[in-house]
């Protein structure tokens, strides 16, 4: 320590006070021999205490005071207060409030993925199921057209365009014994937004009488273009014509797509 550091340190005032331990005091005297200026701050301050006890008690003896100042000093000597650590508990405290926040946070942030997978798994799962579905759907309606077109026993009556649409086309498979008929539709155009095709069974004599037999719903999703129409028993020429949505009483000539006897 430097001669300035330890005047300034406040251990000579103890010093002469009287306060050190021996062998601190045996160093400070050892200090004084050897620094000038140690051994000048202690004269000063042997003089401040003097001229300050003079002042105070004029007519004290050096003796008297020396009791005093002895009785005084151990009377009010300083207390050492023991300087305990900072409990680190709190600190432990906020730290796992903060770990435990970052885990809610993480488990939180995990279970809105998982719902968005399940989410997105679910949406797959149903579109999956439409599409087995629709293959199902597909499938059963080409099976079902390969029998009908299969049987021996269905008459097939081929429909020519007509007027409206030279390039239209279509076929009736008509089973006499059952009265099934089936149409497949695949010459035909889409029928434009709100028109629907409709099915005539006609009576050729002894004047023209229609009967309709069914509507071709649902044109656009039915890729197969194959249909069942309500049964018949007494044909003799088939026709398709392009109606309103919903159908029409009678056939709109003017619209009239195929036409073909049996």
């Amino acid at each position: 320590m430097e001669t300035k550091e330890y005047i300034e340190s406040g251990i000579l005032e103890l010093y002469v006070y009287g306060l050190l331990e021996e062998d601190q005091n045996m160093e400070i005297a050892e200090m004084a021999k050897k620094h000038k200026e140690i051994e000048d701050e202690i004269t000063s301050i042997e003089k401040s205490i003097l001229a300050l006890s003079t002042s105070f008690s004029p007519f004290l003896s050096v003796e008297n005071f020396s009791k005093i100042k002895s009785q005084l000093e151990i009377k009010h000597a300083a207390k050492v207060i023991e300087l305990k650590p900072k409990s680190t508990s709190n600190y432990i405290g906020w730290a796992a409030a903060a770990v435990l926040l970052l885990g809610i946070g993480y488990l939180y942030n995990r279970q809105i993925s998982f719902e968005n997978e399940i989410v997105t798994l679910e949406k797959e799962k149903s579109k999956l199921n439409e599409v087995v579905v629709s293959t199902e759907t597909k499938n059963k309606q080409t099976n079902e057209a390969l029998t009908v077109i299969r049987d021996a026993k269905n008459t097939v009556v081929a429909l020519a365009g007509q007027t409206v649409s030279p390039s239209s086309s279509a076929k009736v498979y008509w089973n006499k014994d059952t009265q099934v008929v089936y149409v497949d539709a695949s010459g035909l155009p889409e029928p434009p937004k709100g028109m629907v095709y409709q099915v005539w069974s006609l009576k050729l004599k002894p004047t023209l009488t229609p009967t309709s037999i069914g509507l071709l719903g649902d044109f656009n999703e039915n890729n197969s273009r194959f249909f069942a129409v309500s049964n018949t028993g007494d044909a003799e020429a088939f026709g398709i014509t392009l109606e309103p949505a919903g159908g029409s009483k009678s056939p709109t000539m003017e619209q009239l797509y195929t036409l073909g006897a049996v």
